[in-house]
């Protein structure tokens, strides 16, 4: 960690670093700092950053009047830096898989913004006191959410950083209203904020689920597919919890979907179902 400095200085902002291929003079770069008053992309020299994996983000961004999700990868080394990249990037993608092999995440890790073909820019990860390269095969199918959530569980009792201009506290299964009476929430949008709310799931990766989807909203799917994103939020709720996960899958089949077929209240019979899984684990637990 840094020493800190006594004294005039500039405000403990995170210093962002943008991805993306930039040709100049002849040398090219994999990432640039924009200055937001200048309109001006400045190409960061510098191909590596080494620092402590502090946290990740998913940020809705608006770029030519479209909506663009972004993970921010929060690194703290001699400053706060903010690795931004897009969420389909295949520098996103290949960060996520070498991440998601990292068992401890209190050792120091060297990013590499490496350019490819075209505009193509990769993340090569390093562990930064061996210099090894961290190393997952390819995978254009892997479950991008997924692992956005196993890395985040590793890296709870890190550092949390709270940045006002994202407005990343914005719920996005609430749409916002376009007139100044009170919106009418649908159904659907409604059902996964209370079930997201009961089960504490991080509001990210519903987004991150929807935008997989291709929707912004619960309301945008069928019903089916809401159905799955409640099953998926109750699974992961119940993943540290129960051993075996063929046990929380066939629990959740029969005390969740047989009770809502026979009528009852979802959010009773969710109720209900947390509470025999909590019980499942103490009774495994006093043995």
């Amino acid at each position: 960690m840094a020493e800190i400095k006594l004294g005039l200085g500039n405000p403990p902002l995170p210093v962002y670093l943008y991805v993306k291929k930039l040709e100049l003079n002849g040398q090219v770069y994999g990432w640039y700092n924009f200055d937001v008053a200048l309109d001006k992309q400045t190409p960061v020299p510098q191909r590596a950053l080494t620092g402590y994996l502090s946290e990740l983000q998913l940020t809705d961004k608006d770029y030519k009047g479209k909506d663009n999700l972004k993970l921010d990868i929060f690194i703290l080394a001699d400053e706060l830096y903010v690795v931004r990249s897009g969420i389909e990037t295949n520098f996103t993608k290949s960060f996520l898989l070498a991440a998601s092999v990292v068992e401890d995440f209190s050792r120091p890790l060297t990013i590499v913004a490496t350019p490819g073909e075209e505009n193509v820019v990769f993340c090569t990860l390093y562990d930064a006191t061996t210099k090894t390269k961290i190393r997952r095969d390819w995978d254009a199918n892997a479950d991008w959410a997924g692992l956005i959530q196993q890395i985040q569980a590793k890296l709870s009792g890190s550092p949390k950083y709270d940045l006002e201009e994202d407005e990343r506290d914005r719920l996005v299964v609430e749409p916002p209203s376009s007139t100044s009476t009170k919106p009418v929430v649908h159904p659907q949008d409604a059902r996964i904020k209370q079930i997201r709310t009961l089960l504490d799931y991080p509001v990210d990766l519903v987004k991150e689920w929807l935008h997989f989807q291709d929707v912004k909203f619960p309301s945008q799917l069928p019903t089916n597919k809401v159905n799955e994103l409640v099953k998926t939020m109750c699974l992961a709720w119940a993943a540290d919890k129960l051993e075996n996960p063929n046990h929380a899958s066939n629990s959740y089949q029969q005390q969740v979907l047989s009770a809502i077929a026979s009528g009852a209240d979802e959010t009773a019979a969710i109720k209900a179902w947390m509470n025999y899984v909590v019980g499942q684990r103490t009774a495994v637990s006093s043995r």
